[in-house]
């Protein structure tokens, strides 16, 4: 804001360094203007000094006419002029003077005023309504990042920073839901282990007395070892599905997925695709098919998120010789595949690409967290639509469903 306001004071310095520069030009042109016509004067008395002839009154701008008194009376004319004697005769030069430019000063004077106002208030509407209101909402990110920002944000009507005013809003809200949920997911989290742990207890503690007796031999009836050793059987299957039950409630969902199905054209999803990624990679290495363009129903922010997922893991994994997008139908459905070069997961790992957390062996030490196609998945699903992997001569070629309307 202050460095706004230095740079406003700068240009009415300047401003004011101009109009004192345009003022002095003219008033310095007029200065010499004003002795033009005594200039060529005596350059007129040198000439007929010099040839003892009358020039012609059209060599000299300021001189109109030159006379003597055999062409009247010397004394008498309607224009300025001079007398002067040369050897012995008396001429009467005819000049005029420069013409008055005070309208003109005035004229430039009143432009420079009108461009000085118009620019100055440019640059306090752009104070007003841009870099005041943005100084006041600049520091609203970092709180956000910090988790203080808990009240909704003020509704701001301007032009320039309502609907970014209302996209912080929306993230605050996502933020503090993702924050409840969180805290939701360690509640029950922390309850369920304490909950398993006492469920398991009970069955281990039954097995132990179980082991111990047999160790000392107090079951000595084959038929009581028998039925002790049913018994240790029974209580390690309940553990076994206490274990299952934990297994199973891993496997959950850990995210809460919104989606809004709508109908949408193919393109409206694929035009923003090819706009991101023909600008961040090279157009010999990102390649879309042409296709034919159709209704289809998703939500085509997540949908676009889907396919980012999915080309952002063939930038990753693959070696960064071909990216290739390509379509086609079956059924009703219209299919959208993206393949790429370098692929190295082993055909034995594919089924459990698309697991939560899950990593295959070619992801090496890059960075990830397992998530990304298990989220497409799940995306796809909520959309009534699939995600499958395949691959084949060294390709990785991830295919989406989408259905048609």
């Amino acid at each position: 804001m202050k460095s706004f306001d230095r740079l406003i004071a700068l240009f009415l310095l300047l401003a004011a360094a101009a109009f004192a520069a345009v003022n002095l030009a003219f008033r310095f042109t007029a200065s010499a203007s004003g002795r033009q016509h005594m200039v060529d004067v005596n350059r007129v008395v040198r000439y007929i000094e010099e040839n003892g002839t009358v020039p012609d009154a059209a060599d000299y701008p300021a001189v109109t006419g030159i006379y003597t008194a055999a062409d009247g009376d010397i004394y008498s004319s309607d224009s300025e002029y001079v007398i002067r004697e040369v050897g012995g005769t008396l001429y009467r030069i005819e000049y005029r003077e420069s013409a008055d430019n005070s309208r003109l000063i005035l004229t430039v004077n009143a432009a420079l005023a009108a461009f000085v106002l118009t620019a100055a208030g440019i640059l306090l509407y752009v104070r007003r309504n841009i870099i005041k209101p943005f100084n006041g909402i600049s520091s609203l990110p970092q709180e956000l990042a910090k988790g203080t920002l808990t009240a909704p944000l003020k509704e701001n009507k301007s032009r320039f920073f309502g609907r970014f005013i209302w996209g912080l809003d929306m993230l605050r809200e996502s933020l503090e839901k993702s924050r409840r949920t969180e805290l939701e997911l360690q509640r029950e989290k922390k309850t369920m282990i304490m909950s398993l742990s006492h469920d398991i207890k009970t069955p281990l503690s039954a097995i132990k007395l179980y082991a111990k007796a047999l160790s000392k031999g107090i079951y000595r009836d084959t038929d009581k070892q028998v039925e002790v050793a049913e018994s240790i059987n029974a209580k390690a299957d309940e553990i076994e599905s206490l274990v299952g039950e934990i297994m199973r409630s891993g496997s959950d969902d850990i995210m809460d997925f919104e989606v809004s199905v709508r109908e949408c054209y193919l393109s409206e999803v694929i035009g923003r695709i090819c706009a991101y990624y023909r600008d961040s990679l090279p157009p010999d290495v990102f390649t879309a098919d042409s296709f034919i363009d159709c209704m289809i129903s998703a939500d085509p922010d997540r949908l676009v998120e889907v396919l980012q997922n999915i080309v952002g893991n063939a930038v990753k994994y693959g070696d960064g010789r071909m990216i290739c997008l390509s379509f086609s139908d079956e059924e009703d459905c219209r299919l959208i595949t993206v393949a790429n070069s370098g692929c190295t997961l082993p055909d034995s790992e594919l089924a459990h690409i698309f697991d939560s957390f899950w990593r295959g062996s070619n992801s090496g030490s890059k960075a990830g967290n397992g998530l990304g196609l298990y989220i497409c998945r799940r995306l796809m699903n909520l959309m009534g639509g699939e995600v499958y992997a395949a691959t084949a001569d060294g390709e990785m070629r991830v295919t989406v469903v989408c259905p048609k309307c």
